[in-house]
């Protein structure tokens, strides 16, 4: 949005008589005042003096005139004084970054900035009149009612580089705007809104992995937690009886998953609004009425020693599957996966394969047997890495392919990291980590050692295993498997 003035615009202009009565009357004086001179000059005793003296005086005024005109022009006053608007500089600030440009082309900042003003005629207007006055440019402008009163303002903005948010907080809240949240935007957020969720919307009816994605691209930085609606012991779970129409507490929804159990989404320094909770409610609404549904994009792939496996996702049509070869693995196999009793490690494998707490990827054979299982696990504002390959399979770059994949996926759902728990006699999913070529941090606490890498936008490709695959070509979301 671009403030104009309107001054520059064209005025039509107006005839009016007593204009014209004025300078008829002012050509009467001047003609009364040229006849009273000349006859002085003609007739006086000292004419010719006074005409001289007259000519002189009409040159020291007319440089005078000059001399005035000059020093008090109509340009623009120096920069830096108190009254000027911040300057829009070339100069970055402190993190040396560049956002944008502003219509000179100096550089400028993206804002992301919500404010809450008085829903009465004219307040928008002030806010924005005064954003318009120190240099800032309104990309683009939400609003949000409130039930009991007063409307939430969201707006992006590009301000200039030597703007801080501090100020321009200040200049909100001259204008009328209270409880102002601002943070640092990027280029992602330069999409208008309606496009930005129907793209969401088209992820989510593509996979049902995505709804918790989609949520979280819509209502910004939260935290989401999907709730069985039972414990792995089979009791209720608590906190998973979520209405039809959900609940909306101020900086917390719950949203009842249509897979069973309730979705939780927690923002604690920004309330929702009513408009967010009503868009969060057609993405739950819309997963709910497609029903389970998963990619079935498959590669194959040809290991060293010849063999050909099949990578895929999995859901939980899968479960007998991994029941069975839950079965052909070792204890040691089970314990270094699950971390527990082994007794239990069925009891994950529904919460697992539910498209609902992440996404998961199998690899089977050419007959069909289910061999290795990959996972990548939404946990809070983590993401989880988990692998699980059947004995005899181990040791043949199954696990380093299924992980590369896995990372891709986390790259494309934009995560800055990935975590994977294991234990330090784990070697090989230490070496799957290290072959990623990512920086790692290692942790140990008594005997649990935790990788995490560390993915920085670095893109993750998976790559084939030896030979040349035999594989579809990836879907246009990347290795959405």
């Amino acid at each position: 949005m671009t403030d104009r003035n309107p001054a520059s615009a064209p005025r039509p202009h107006r005839h009016h008589w007593r204009r014209d009565v004025v300078e008829l009357a002012a050509l009467f004086c001047a003609v009364a005042v040229a006849d009273g001179i000349a006859n002085l000059v003609v007739h006086g005793p000292r004419g010719p003096i006074l005409l001289v003296a007259s000519a002189v005086a009409l040159l020291v005024t007319a440089a005078f005139h000059t001399w005035w005109a000059r020093r008090h022009s109509h340009a623009p006053p120096p920069a830096g004084t108190p009254s000027d608007p911040v300057p829009v500089s070339s100069a970055t600030t402190g993190t040396g970054s560049t956002d944008g440009t502003n219509g000179t082309g100096t550089t400028a900042a993206l804002w992301r900035m919500r404010t809450t003003v008085r829903d009465e005629p004219g307040s928008l207007a002030s806010l924005c009149t005064a954003l318009a006055r120190n240099g800032v440019d309104i990309l683009n402008l939400q609003t949000h009612p409130l039930p009991e009163g007063g409307t939430v303002d969201e707006f992006l903005l590009r301000a200039p580089q030597q703007l801080p948010s501090a100020e321009l907080t200040r200049v909100v809240a001259r204008a009328g705007g209270h409880s102002t949240w601002i943070e640092r935007a990027d280029a992602h957020d330069l999409v208008d809104t309606p496009t930005r969720v129907l793209g969401l919307a088209t992820r989510t009816a593509l996979d049902a992995a995505e709804l918790p994605l989609a949520l979280r691209q819509l209502l910004g930085r939260c935290t989401i937690h999907s709730i069985p609606a039972t414990t792995l012991s089979g009791r209720p779970n608590a906190g998973a009886d979520a209405p039809v129409e959900g609940v909306l507490e101020a900086t917390v929804m719950r949203l009842r998953d249509p897979s069973g159990g309730a979705i939780t989404v927690e923002r604690p320094y920004l309330p929702f609004t009513p408009t967010e909770f009503a868009r969060a409610r057609a993405l739950v609404e819309l997963d709910a009425r497609l029903g389970p549904r998963v990619p079935r994009g498959q590669h194959v792939l040809t290991l060293p020693e010849g063999n050909e496996i099949t990578v895929r996702r999995a859901d939980g049509s899968d479960l007998p599957a991994a029941r069975a070869m839950h079965d052909r693995c070792s204890e040691r196999t089970l314990g270094l996966r699950y971390h527990g009793p082994v007794a239990d490690a069925d009891r994950y494998l529904g919460h697992l394969l539910s498209p609902r707490f992440g996404r998961t990827v199998a690899a089977t054979t050419a007959s069909g047997k289910l061999v290795a299982l990959g996972h990548l696990l939404w946990d809070g504002d983590e993401t989880e890495v988990a692998l699980l390959i059947e004995d005899e399979w181990q040791r043949r770059g199954i696990g380093s392919e299924l992980l590369r994949r896995l990372l891709a996926m986390a790259v494309e759902a934009g995560c800055d990291s990935v975590y994977a728990v294991t234990q330090a006699s784990n070697t090989g999913m230490v070496a799957a980590m290290r072959g990623l070529g990512l920086p790692l941090d290692y942790q140990i606490e008594e005997g649990t050692l935790v990788i995490t890498a560390r993915l920085d936008a670095t893109p993750v490709t998976a790559r084939p295993a030896s030979g040349a695959p035999h594989a579809q070509a990836p879907s246009e979301h990347g290795y959405r498997l």
